[in-house]
């Protein structure tokens, strides 16, 4: 190999390996806390399910692996502040409000200590049996989970033209879920996470302090504090330890499709529509 070849095969071994350094320092900036997302935790034919024995060992799996989980408003301060987190966080949250949740749930983390926030449909909690009713709302309320809104009705809001049902959607459930609690309400979650510009701009305007989202938005590094994107978990992340683990680098959503919403979806169906945002 004559002192050309030798040059040449040198530069470019230099060129790769800037490169590759480039990509990885910045692949290490766009770190986000994992907010995970769960729904129900019976074991019926349902993908955002995780079944009660599965969800205690992911949160087992957490705990050994160090992971510090935190609350929904510590990431929240922190994004406002400002604050670089430690790539160990992750929060916990739950949609829907259903009846497991305090059957299940609820148990499993007071015995691994974390804490989790809850986002209930206002009208549907003490009315259907299906979920939970507002004297087990206020036991977890009390013993560290925090609840949010989820809306009064569970409309998809892309589809909501009238102001004054959107003002009832999201207003009103903060007032609502506040005086059966005697709490301050401050999170919002966008039902099968679609949103409009209209319909976050009333979620700021109620005094909400951060809403999320699933990947519906732009916003990938979550420093939209109105369209936090969350990561939904499933039953098969139990089985498939490595999958669990992208979940919680804090880098998933770097990778993850965007989707912006669309005005096909309707106000039915809304179970099958969930499974299927991610």
């Amino acid at each position: 190999m004559n002192k050309f070849k030798i040059r040449k095969s040198i530069f470019l071994l230099i060129l790769t390996g800037i490169i590759c350094g480039s990509f990885l320092f910045w692949v290490s900036q766009q770190y986000t806390v994992p907010i995970l997302d769960y729904h129900s935790f019976e074991d019926i034919e349902w993908s955002p399910t995780v079944t009660s024995e599965n969800f205690s060992r992911q949160l087992e799996y957490i705990k050994k692996k160090g992971y510090d989980v935190i609350t929904l408003d510590e990431l929240v301060e922190g994004i406002r502040s400002g604050r670089r987190f430690k790539k160990n966080k992750v929060v916990i949250t739950i949609d829907d409000g259903y009846s497991d949740n305090f059957k299940y749930a609820y148990p499993a983390l007071k015995k691994f200590g974390f804490p989790a926030t809850v986002f209930i449909i206002a009208a549907f909690i003490g009315e259907d049996p299906d979920y939970l009713t507002w004297d087990e709302v206020k036991v977890m309320a009390n013993d560290g989970i925090s609840f949010g809104s989820h809306t009064v009705n569970h409309l998809c809001l892309e589809n909501v033209l009238d102001d004054e049902v959107l003002e009832e959607e999201i207003a009103g459930s903060k007032k609502l879920i506040e005086r059966k609690l005697g709490k301050p309400v401050d999170y919002f979650c966008y039902p099968v996470g679609a949103f409009t510009e209209k319909a976050k701009k009333v979620v700021i305007e109620s005094g909400y302090k951060a809403a999320l989202t699933t990947n519906r938005g732009l916003a990938k590094l979550n420093k939209d504090l109105y369209e936090l994107r969350r990561i939904k978990v499933t039953n098969s992340d139990t089985h498939k330890p490595f999958g669990f683990w992208i979940k919680l680098s804090g880098y998933y959503n770097i990778f993850r499709s965007t989707k912006k919403g669309s005005s096909v979806y309707e106000n039915i169906d809304y179970y099958h529509l969930e499974s299927e945002i991610e």
